[in-house]
């Protein structure tokens, strides 16, 4: 980046309690000298992190993980504080970046290592996985840690080091984060935060140390960044939205697929890609899956994030809030069954009832857009071809979830859904081992397992005549 070609902006980026309203610190944006100090360094460590063994880098790795462990209770109420998450699903946010140190500290270096080619006219030749030098990422608040450790680690491993622009809600969260991989010993410049405005992006995606960008976002920022990474041919992966169905047919178990229905529905206070947005359900069932989700919610205790005995908490924005309540308002103006909710409570912060739509229409505003809020959206069918057929009837292409106890049934219809996951008797959840991405408007490319750490290398053919 050029210094000179910007101007530091005077504006302080707040971190603000969504559950009372109140800043709880402010941070100085890094300036255009600041950057490009930061992007040299990176450089420069990029020199020596390269040469390293991958046994010794997946080595480094492990040690992340233990420090996550030990900073697990201090970290988990920093992401309460900033973006409202139950403090409970925050610690287990926090642990699930340790597994994923762990998975890949163990099982990573085989991903990496040469493969060899046979079959050929050579006398020998194989396929290297090299680093490219700098991933930058652009990441959300909703799951301020998990997102970010989900694109470093197996970048970091791969010999790539990382750059982190984060959410600007959320950069205490990017201070410990970094702060974590330098109380695990990584040497300055392997990973880098960035206090910096979205309007700053496209310069620092251009710069020649860039390599690559990955974003996990809204559909209109991944849009904007892959257009800037196109001219600057620049590989990029997207994570996207996602309006996941959640599929019911009549033989289901249905108080567990209740249960689950709510759960995958409210997680991190409903503010999830992969949360189930659209519920699918067979017409046999649909009345009673009606009645006992909407009990099941209205159960559900709201209040304070911090406490352990609270299932929801606020969402994370003003702005959020109000943009979900349109939503729900729009949905019922044009036909849709108000069940449960639909309100904002008066109390301080940013919350919002748990709120089931009955009789969502296909082309309603909760069945067309993706809601990133504790609302669901329920449709009756008439059977299994009818509940494909509305579930591809989206944008949106991330994960969708089938409910029967005829599995088979389920396996042949995971076929036709055109999403990047199906969970058959579960609900949507992202694993180290397995790949995660979406199709359509959800974006693009792979993160996790071997999939995602192949995604930041250069796949170098080499070819040997003795």
């Amino acid at each position: 980046m050029n210094p000179s070609s910007q101007k530091s902006s005077p504006k302080l980026f707040s971190s603000i309690n969504p559950a009372t309203g109140e800043i709880i610190a402010e941070y100085r944006p890094h300036s255009p000298a600041e950057v490009e100090q930061s992007l040299f360094a990176a450089r420069s460590a990029f020199e020596e992190w390269k040469c390293r063994s991958i046994p010794e880098r997946a080595a480094d790795i492990h040690r992340v993980g233990e420090v996550l462990r030990r900073s697990h209770d201090a970290l988990a109420e920093l992401t309460t504080r900033e973006m409202g998450k139950p403090i409970g699903q925050a610690r287990a946010e926090v642990e699930k970046c340790a597994g994923l140190c762990d998975y890949y500290a163990e099982h990573g270096p085989a991903g990496l290592a040469p493969e060899l080619v046979t079959g050929n006219a050579a006398s020998r030749s194989y396929v290297r996985f090299d680093p490219l030098g700098a991933v930058l990422a652009v990441m959300p608040w909703n799951f301020p840690f998990w997102q970010v450790f989900r694109f470093a680690i197996p970048s970091l491993l791969a010999g790539n080091v990382a750059v982190l622009k984060h959410a600007t809600n959320v950069l205490g969260c990017a201070a410990a984060i970094e702060r974590t991989f330098i109380d695990a010993g990584f040497p300055p410049g392997i990973f880098t935060s960035l206090n910096l405005d979205r309007n700053e992006l496209p310069e620092l995606i251009g710069d020649s140390f860039i390599r690559a960008v990955t974003l996990t976002g809204s559909e209109a920022a991944g849009m904007a960044v892959a257009e800037t990474a196109g001219r600057h041919l620049k590989k990029c992966v997207l994570e996207l939205g996602g309006s996941d169905p959640f599929i019911v047919l009549p033989d289901a178990d249905l108080p567990r697929t209740i249960h689950n229905a709510v759960e995958a529905r409210v997680m991190n206070n409903g503010q999830s890609c992969i949360a189930a947005k659209r519920f699918i359900v067979h017409r046999k069932v649909y009345e009673e899956f009606v009645a006992g989700m909407a009990a099941e919610m209205q159960r559900l205790k709201m209040g304070d994030p911090l406490q352990d005995k609270t299932q929801l908490g606020p969402l994370a924005r003003e702005d959020l809030r109000d943009i979900l309540h349109e939503q729900v308002q729009a949905t019922l103006e044009q036909g849709a069954r108000l069940i449960t909710g639909g309100k904002s409570p008066e109390s301080p912060g940013w919350f919002y009832e748990p709120t089931l739509l009955a009789d969502v229409g296909p082309e309603m505003t909760a069945f067309q857009e993706e809601t990133f809020g504790p609302v669901a959206a329920l449709t009756p069918i008439e059977h299994a071809d009818e509940a494909v057929e509305l579930a591809n009837q989206s944008t949106f292409g991330l994960g969708a979830s089938l409910w029967t106890r005829d599995v088979p049934l389920a396996e042949k219809l995971a076929e036709r859904i055109e999403s990047g996951s199906v969970f058959i008797n579960d609900f949507t959840r992202s694993d180290a081992s397995l790949p995660f991405g979406g199709i359509k408007k959800s974006g693009f490319g792979r993160e996790l397992s071997l999939f995602g750490l192949r995604e930041f290398v250069n796949i170098k053919t080499v070819w040997v005549r003795e």
